[in-house]
């Protein structure tokens, strides 16, 4: 059965986790056979927006509301992304106005989900939650989270996996040399990532014989950039240089496609994630590290915890150089350590694929468009 899903999310060319997760999205519920149109909400309208984008919600318009919920009353199912302070009003309050007049059944994705959540921010996920006939969260610590922290059905919660193209197919690029263990940290940046630690991790490294090599891959966040310019990467560069580390410490502060990101992918030794939270429960870099087959260094934040427990990867306490140098030393050292981790991700990687998260999605639609699919659950 074809299903028309409208997805209300930012979208590219905004660069943001949420963008770049609904548009994979689209693209497999597409390849699925699916129809999507997708509500991006924006700053100002884009004229050269993608042909996917049949609406778009500018952040200031006072009656984008109304408009956006018209747009998604166009879809059989609408598929909402939830994240605080993505969406228009106060914590992204305006989602409200749309959901409540919206009439096709609404799936809800949950991106964030906070255990110390403000009045505000528990009011709107719970009342995104009576809206909604099915909440979607990507790790089972999110799911244990919503049923402790609010009044939500916990009927209504699914645990579908952030997915990953499938990146051990895509050939291995040659931006890295191939002559020094290459260690890689991607995605947006700013503070909080960590980065500043696993610098001082790497000057422990300057032993090993060959050096190490650690890339920084991706551009400042938008946001961060708007706000603080490069200040944060300046500084890190400082760091590596007061170290005398700078040989083994790379920046590349370009934001790359999919294509060249996955070819850098494929070609790192080891992923690290040295974030300082200890309240992600998702991580879309987390999941394509391990969809990539690759061994994973990773502060133990709850997403890391849940995914890398079967061995695909070490975890270590945040701001901690001293253990993350020594979680690298052993994998890039030790014998069959890195193998036996990649192994077990490999294993992992065929459910976290784009293709397999797409048809959870349509079987969630499916049941969604039921006629007795809302009373069920309301």
């Amino acid at each position: 059965m074809t299903i028309d899903f409208g997805i209300l999310s930012t979208y590219p060319p905004t660069q943001c986790g949420l963008a770049t997760f609904s548009d994979s999205l689209r693209r497999a519920l597409v390849a699925g056979g699916n129809r999507v149109g997708v509500v991006s909400v924006v700053d100002s309208v884009d004229v050269d927006a993608p042909d996917a984008v049949a609406h778009q919600w500018v952040r200031s318009d006072p009656l984008g509301a109304p408009s956006a919920a018209a747009a998604l009353r166009e879809y059989d199912v609408a598929v909402i992304q939830h994240e605080y302070g993505i969406l228009p009003g106060r914590d992204g309050m305006e989602v409200l106005d749309v959901a409540r007049k919206v009439d096709a059944p609404i799936i809800t994705v949950l991106h964030t989900v906070l255990t110390d959540p403000s009045r505000r921010q528990r009011a709107i996920l719970e009342q995104l939650g009576r809206e909604s006939v099915e909440l979607v969260v990507m790790t089972d610590t999110g799911r244990l989270r919503l049923i402790d922290h609010y009044d939500v059905d916990p009927d209504r919660i699914k645990v579908i996996p952030h997915g990953s193209a499938d990146i051990q197919a895509v050939p291995a690029g040659t931006t890295l040399p191939t002559d020094r263990p290459a260690i890689l940290t991607w995605g947006l940046l700013g503070e909080g990532k960590g980065i500043e630690w696993a610098i001082e991790a790497m000057a422990q490294l300057a032993d090993l014989d060959p050096r190490p090599c650690y890339y920084v891959v991706g551009q400042t966040h938008p946001r961060v950039l708007e706000q603080f310019g490069e200040q944060y990467r300046d500084d890190l560069i400082r760091r590596a240089a007061d170290a005398g580390i700078s040989d083994m410490v790379r920046f590349d502060a370009r934001y790359l496609d999919n294509s060249e990101l996955h070819q850098i992918v494929r070609q790192a030794d080891v992923v690290l994630l040295p974030y300082d939270s200890l309240d992600q429960v998702t991580s879309g870099v987390l999941i394509e590290a391990v969809a990539a087959g690759k061994p994973v260094v990773s502060t133990g934040f709850p997403h890391a915890r849940e995914l890398l427990a079967g061995g695909a990867g070490l975890l270590v306490d945040r701001q901690d150089p001293i253990a993350i140098a020594g979680a690298l030393r052993r994998v890039l050292t030790e014998p069959g350590l890195a193998g036996s981790m990649a192994a077990h991700a490999r294993q992992i990687a065929p459910n976290l694929l784009w293709s397999a998260v797409a048809d959870r999605y349509q079987e969630l639609a499916l049941g969604a468009l039921r006629p007795t699919a809302f009373a069920e659950s309301a």
